[in-house]
């Protein structure tokens, strides 16, 4: 029969096969995520959708390049089978499994080169939100500073990077990370421009980080009024680590900063004059309170 011809040769792929399902079984094997022993509730820390997903993202590295040489190598495994059981030998079949074997492993490597880069973002990314994290908890000076700072914040389809209550208002905090680039002369250029919708990177411009403030900014403010049937006005800041940053066109309704006087803008000892509106400490409880309920409901889904 001379479909046996092409089945038998199934045999020699049981050994890859059994590799490729333990390598998929061991997909998850590492997780950081930790949960707390009095709740069982996610802990939460700065960074944390970003951890998830650098989590996610050595998992794919790991299932790129553990399946990659099985999947390349399964065309020419089975080819060698077809040489035992074909009763003659047809080179056209055998440039055939060849060139699958090629394809695939081009196909992995484009997949392996696009994981390093995931990863090399995010840990930029993370590294951006450590940094601005630790600047940030030296506000949590009770006996002086009244301050309460939340990480990694969840909305409803995104997540806000940080909320800080301070006695002058609500802030809401987006971090973003940009690798610098170098001139001709091997300088690097570190200067951004923002203007009013985008900002102008040498080389190239983003509006998606201003859009993203301003929507964590809009939805901390329709959250409030209908959590906590309060209605004010949230700072909104942009902050973006190691850059010098022109805002001669900025917008009024975001204050982009490289993260230096983050610390002075938050406790107003940059700012003239006094904002206006201040939040009492009932009312810095409340909002505390329903971020805490926030990011515990989220936990559990």
């Amino acid at each position: 029969m001379a479909w046996l011809e092409y089945l038998l040769p199934l045999i020699f792929l049981l050994p890859l096969g059994a590799t490729a399902v333990i390598v998929l079984a061991l997909r998850n094997l590492h997780d950081s995520r930790v949960h707390s022993p009095f709740d069982a509730q996610l802990l939460r820390e700065s960074g944390q959708t970003l951890r998830v997903r650098l989590d996610r993202a050595f998992a794919d590295l790991f299932l790129d390049g553990a399946l990659g040489p099985i999947a390349t190598l399964a065309p020419m495994v089975y080819g060698m089978g077809r040489m035992l059981f074909a009763p003659r030998q047809d080179w056209l079949e055998w440039a055939f499994y060849g060139a699958l074997s090629t394809l695939l492993a081009l196909v992995f490597c484009v997949l392996l080169m696009r994981d390093y880069q995931r990863i090399r973002r995010l840990k930029l990314g993370l590294a951006c939100e450590l940094a601005v994290s630790q600047k940030l908890e030296r506000l949590v000076r009770p006996e002086t500073h009244p301050y309460a700072v939340f990480h990694d914040i969840p909305a409803d389809r995104f997540t806000i990077d940080h909320v800080v209550l301070t006695p002058r208002g609500v802030f809401v905090i987006e971090t973003r990370a940009r690798t610098r680039s170098l001139d001709a002369a091997g300088q690097e250029q570190n200067r951004l421009v923002v203007e009013r919708e985008r900002l102008r990177f040498p080389g190239w411009s983003e509006r998606g980080p201003l859009h993203k403030t301003r929507q964590a900014k809009a939805w901390l403010e329709t959250w409030l009024a209908r959590e906590c049937h309060i209605r004010l006005s949230v700072h909104a800041l942009l902050v973006l680590p190691g850059w010098q940053i022109d805002t001669t066109e900025a917008p009024e309704d975001i204050q982009v900063m490289n993260g230096e006087t983050l610390i002075q803008h938050l406790s107003g000892e940059d700012l003239s004059g006094e904002p206006s509106e201040r939040l009492d400490p009932d009312t810095q409880d409340r909002i505390a309170h329903a971020l805490i309920h926030q990011i515990n409901r989220w936990s559990l889904i």
